[in-house]
């Protein structure tokens, strides 16, 4: 079971959330860099509570990402 959810976009990224059975799936799309870092830690969910949120990031149609990407995907992490 899936459903869609709130879409973002800068110029350079698109983000759109969408949730396949219990587990929220961020599909982005474009260029990762410091310029749409910010965009990025804030679309991505945070932890609400004692649990962790179960998260798969869709990368397949980011055709760039630089160390500010990676740094924010291991922050999202932690």
């Amino acid at each position: 079971m899936s459903g869609y959810g709130e879409a973002g976009w800068t110029e350079r990224l698109s983000v759109v959330h969408r949730v396949v059975d219990g587990v929220d799936v961020v599909c982005l799309r474009g260029e990762i860099d410091q310029t749409v870092r910010d965009f990025l830690r804030d679309a991505l969910p945070r932890q609400e509570g004692g649990r962790p949120p179960r998260v798969v990031a869709d990368m397949s149609g980011v055709s760039f990402m630089d160390s500010s990407g990676i740094n924010v995907l291991i922050f999202a992490h932690q």
